[in-house]
């Protein structure tokens, strides 16, 4: 059984739906997890190449479970979100030993994995095992909205509430991963934030937001709060065989368990405990200003020379690598740029 709203939309995803995405192309549950935690927050453009490496290196959950987790990162850079590569891999690790290395086919079981919320065990269930449950991610979200015209914010939580039982009624009984497919694909596709293709969409006939004129006016945005800024230094340090030293961050907080420079409040180096001697400073490099989803991060770099200490050995948080190797670790955007920049203008070599 399907209603006006399904039936439209399975029939225009007949005609112009996404069918020939990396992950779609003989899909496993392991390929549907792995591209939903993917896709969170996160463009189809921007994830086919991290997709194709990943699974490349990683065709199954116990080739995930047993690797290295600097492993899972370094594929991981550039994608942003580090979390969801940390909780990828305690998720691939929790498959392994209570689900004989299976995608659990279990709304429960899946909403118990790291990194698995309701809209990705949604979206499992109905891409992987044809069962029937909504999503409502970000694409759906703004289709839903505009087509009700919801007049609040849709993340407060009566909004948010109402909307998954809206996405629930309109749920077909039948081709349910075809709509979720669709759903996700109108969104992307025609619905989209800025310029909504509103006379390509099979739903314009009784879409709200389209009929107020105003489609763009929904959904309604949150009200912006001041973006704060923070400040940090970081110690470019140079040895004389033109290795750098690489600090691996905290597994918590932001980059979290990426390699980075060694980091302080100030650009007193002695404020800041190196495993290093004989430091002379070199020069203070040009700013890099990165864009946090809750702040705004300024960076001072500071070019360094000096000689390591035999404690860097002992000391696994502190690390001096070659340039290229240095490349192919699990490196935070910015930290990776500087290295190139530094390399290609011959700073460290």
């Amino acid at each position: 059984m399907t209603n006006p709203f399904s039936e439209r939309l399975l029939a225009w995803y007949d005609q112009y739906g996404r069918k020939d995405l990396p992950w779609q192309i003989n899909a496993s549950p392991y390929h549907v997890w792995l591209s939903e935690v993917m896709l969170q927050q996160t463009q189809v453009a921007t994830v086919i190449p991290y997709y194709q490496r990943f699974t490349q290196r990683f065709p199954d959950i116990d080739s995930l479970a047993d690797a290295n987790i600097d492993d899972v990162l370094g594929l991981w850079a550039g994608l942003g979100y580090y979390a969801r590569g940390r909780n990828l891999h305690k998720a691939a690790i929790q498959m392994q030993q209570q689900h004989d290395a299976q995608v659990p086919e279990n709304f429960e079981a899946l909403l118990s994995l790291p990194g698995v919320g309701r809209s990705t065990a949604g979206a499992i269930m109905s891409l992987a095992f044809h069962q029937r449950f909504p999503i409502l991610d970000g694409n759906v979200k703004r289709v839903l909205a505009r087509y009700d015209a919801i007049p609040v914010w849709p993340g407060e939580k009566q909004a948010e509430t109402a909307m998954w039982q809206r996405a629930e009624a309109l749920l077909p009984t039948e081709r349910i991963a075809n709509y979720i497919q669709a759903q996700m694909d109108l969104g992307a596709t025609l619905c989209t934030r800025s310029r909504p293709a509103c006379q390509q969409c099979p739903l314009q006939t009784d879409c709200q937001a389209f009929a107020s004129g105003e489609p763009t006016l929904f959904p309604v945005r949150k009200a912006k709060k001041s973006q704060p800024t923070r400040k940090t230094n970081w110690f470019v340090c140079i040895d004389k065989n033109n290795n750098i030293l690489l600090e691996q961050r905290p597994h918590s907080g932001i980059w979290g368990g990426l390699w980075s420079f060694p980091e302080a409040e100030t650009s007193e180096i002695t404020d800041h405990s190196l495993p290093v001697k004989h430091i002379v400073f070199q020069s203070s490099l040009s700013e890099i200003k990165h864009v946090f989803s809750h702040f705004k991060l300024l960076i001072h770099p500071h070019l360094v020379t000096a000689e390591p200490i035999d404690m860097v050995a002992e000391n696994k948080l502190y690390i001096w690598v070659k340039i290229d190797q240095a490349l192919t670790m699990g490196l935070p955007a910015p930290v990776k740029q500087l290295i190139e920049f530094l390399s290609s203008t011959e700073r460290m070599l």
